[in-house]
């Protein structure tokens, strides 16, 4: 303001000296009202330019570029438009395999460009294709509304809310792959959830109503009437406590209820072979339900995954129907070498990597068992046991190395047991040597 009046004043002297006489001949008083009156007509006059010119600025925008992706957003936030992405080449080296009957492969494992956003603050939607293993798919397509932190409202194809590991982005995984109880618990489906946080954040919720998918499968679109109720409850019970050895303590329980005919799933290993696939004909034919307990710790460098699916379905062969119970479980624990926290979303290094100033990045190791079971009465009516396995039980030992924020190198093995699946009694112990080159923004 200050400035505005010494511009005002000096254009006043000019006018002062360019009507000398005029002024002159007006009585005192009146001069001095009618430069007053200008000087105010004046001041106006610059706030309003000043207002219009905020607000242009307002609408051009900012842009931003980061290690997290590329934006462009409205000067105050409720408006922004991100791109992020990430890309995973990977290898698989099959070792010990006599017969070759595994191919040893360079692929490129998730190619996922992600489009997201917000619009006027309170909704945002996410938009996720998938290019890798030479495929295209649409991942993910909702809008989500937040007006409410405690009753967030989302519409359209997302993950369902019952696996753990399933619910860790693909870029924050600790392992490879993700472990054996990912098989028994949807991917993504189409419907209809309401989620949020509750008693300050220590209590998240989700509930939805979905078309229902097949274990590990993802749908765009249903084959019956019957949908899928959905739920989960996870807590952080010491979030807010105080006490830092508990605060990223999470445990919960997850699952699904719904009818499902059809096509049923056939099961891979974590080296991505398959192990189990029902005989021909049989379908599933009746109701199905999930039940996930779940939980994961975290103190500093240390970390601890572990969680627990049971899945039953009915299923029928002709004329005979019966409801197989399928089980799997997971227990994984990692140690950051270098000193920097573990956490459900990965690594972040303090230094990233630069030799020439001692910067080599964050350094993680892992282990991990985990298990798949067959119900036993699946076979041999349902399953043929000399083709498919009863049980894989697979350990993983891993290393990452994150060179920053944005570049991950992972090296795992893998070794995988089974109970029966071959004709000469159990299937071929797989071992498998697996890599991966990691981009993530």
């Amino acid at each position: 303001m200050r400035s505005n009046r010494f511009i005002i004043s000096v254009l006043v002297a000019g006018l002062l000296l360019g009507a000398s006489q005029t002024l002159a001949a007006t009585p005192p008083e009146e001069r001095w009202q009618e430069l007053d009156q200008k000087i105010r007509v004046l001041e106006r006059k610059l706030e309003l330019e000043k207002e219009t010119s905020d607000k242009q600025a307002a609408k051009r925008g900012v842009v931003v570029a980061g290690e997290k992706g590329f934006a462009i957003r409205s000067v105050d936030g409720a408006w922004q438009l991100k791109l992020r992405g990430y890309v995973q080449a990977d290898g698989r080296v099959y070792l010990d395999d006599k017969p070759d009957a595994f191919t040893n492969d360079i692929l490129l494992r998730r190619v996922r460009p992600i489009i997201e956003g917000t619009l006027g603050r309170d909704y945002q939607f996410r938009i996720m294709p998938d290019f890798g293993r030479g495929k295209t798919e649409l991942l993910d397509t909702y809008i989500q509304s937040n007006y409410w932190p405690t009753a967030q409202f989302r519409v359209g194809k997302f993950k369902a809310p019952v696996g753990l590991e399933r619910l860790q982005s693909g870029a924050s995984l600790l392992f490879v792959e993700r472990a054996l109880p990912t098989s028994l618990v949807p991917n993504r489906d189409i419907g209809l959830q309401i989620a949020g946080d509750l008693i300050g954040g220590t209590l998240n919720y989700a509930v939805g109503v979905f078309n229902g998918g097949v274990d590990g499968g993802s749908t765009d679109g249903d084959s019956n009437d019957d949908k899928d109720v959905a739920a989960r409850l996870f807590a952080h019970p010491f979030k807010n406590s105080g006490i830092g050895a508990l605060q990223v303590l999470g445990i919960g329980v997850a699952g699904s209820y719904g009818n499902q005919e059809g096509s049923l799933p056939s099961f891979k290993t974590t080296g991505q072979q398959t192990f189990f696939k029902y005989a021909t004909g049989v379908t599933a034919d009746g109701w199905r339900w999930r039940v996930a307990p779940q939980a994961y710790w975290y103190v500093g460098p240390v970390g601890l995954l572990a969680e627990y699916v049971r899945s039953v379905q009915e299923v029928s062969n002709g004329a005979v129907t019966e409801d197989l119970a399928n089980q799997a479980w997971q227990v994984a624990a990692s140690w950051v070498v270098t000193g920097e926290d573990a956490s459900f979303k990965g690594v972040k290094p303090k230094r990233s990597f630069d030799p020439n100033n001692g910067a080599w990045g964050a350094l993680e190791l892992a282990v991990r068992y985990n298990e798949l079971e067959i119900d036993q009465d699946a076979f041999p009516l349902f399953a043929d046991p000399t083709k498919s396995a009863e049980k894989a039980g697979a350990w993983t030992a891993g290393i990452n190395w994150y060179l920053s924020s944005n570049l991950r190198v992972a090296v795992n093995y893998e070794q995988t047991e089974f109970d029966k699946g071959s004709v000469s009694g159990d299937r071929e112990t797989e071992k498998a040597l697996l890599t991966r080159v990691q981009v993530a923004y």
